[in-house]
């Protein structure tokens, strides 16, 4: 039985009932439980996801607060792992939501067990040696995943799906010095709180259409978003790739996952 706290979402004639039973099923792994993953956490867990793995080995601080949903004050004087303090305040949200906090740094020694049995993961992470390394996982198990990054008043969204859109490495063959998303860049340049959450709402919904089997309706193109200047641009993906000699679509070597 379907809980009424869904009903106005149901209502929405697309997703329906059996949306709503298919995400009540899924099983997501957000990447980083910091301003976009708290965001994209408390969504999915709100929008009724079966179950959630958050994955961070950070703990909370002052500085935090201004763009990481879940976390308060107290928080940031006790410094408490912020995988465990979210998964708390996500327990609070939805008791029925199977919450797993895994406190553990993900490299290539630990995805395997972080994303073991997950059908979507979510990039809420400020590197791109993660990023390459969760495209390398999603490549080599068929995992779609969701990406963001954001920094100032910019950011930006993708839907990668193995097999059908391009990989990250189609796309950023190597990473760059700065751009959005980098942890020193966001230090450097600063980060608007309501930005952050802009971008990860935008991820909770393409989430929410992969858990929910309408992939169909995943977007189609990388989304840049100005909103301090109020702009927009979407570069299709099939613009990008796939690559035929991409190292890790096309000639399969998963540098990042394996050694």
């Amino acid at each position: 039985m379907i809980s009424k706290r869904f009903s106005r979402q149901i209502a929405f004639a697309a997703f329906g009932t059996d949306g709503q039973v298919r995400l009540g099923k899924g099983r997501a792994m957000v990447v980083g439980v910091g301003g976009l993953g708290s965001w994209v956490a408390e969504l999915l867990v709100r929008a009724g996801v079966g179950m959630l793995r958050i994955c961070d080995d950070d703990s909370v601080e002052l500085s935090n607060l201004h763009r990481q949903a879940l976390y308060v004050e107290a928080d940031a004087a006790q410094w408490p792992l912020k995988a465990e303090a979210a998964a708390k305040r996500l327990s609070a949200i939805n008791s029925d939501c199977q919450i797993e906090p895994f406190c553990e740094r993900i490299d290539r020694l630990t995805i395997h067990r972080a994303a073991k049995e997950i059908e979507v993961i979510i990039d809420a992470t400020d590197n791109f040696e993660t990023r390459f390394l969760i495209n390398d996982y999603a490549v080599k198990y068929s995992v779609p995943w969701v990406s963001a990054g954001v920094m100032e008043g910019e950011g930006q969204v993708m839907t990668l799906m193995p097999g059908t859109t391009p990989c990250l490495r189609c796309i950023l063959p190597s990473a760059p010095s700065c751009c959005a998303g980098d942890s020193n860049a966001c230090f450097q340049f600063g980060v608007l709180g309501p930005v952050v959450a802009a971008m990860a709402s935008m991820q909770a919904v393409e989430a929410v259409k992969l858990l929910a089997d309408f992939a169909d309706k995943a977007s189609p193109c990388l989304t840049k978003f100005d909103l301090w200047n109020n702009t927009l641009q979407r570069i299709p993906l099939s613009t990008l790739g796939p690559v035929a000699d991409c190292p890790c679509c096309g000639r399969k070597e998963f540098d990042y996952l394996e050694p």
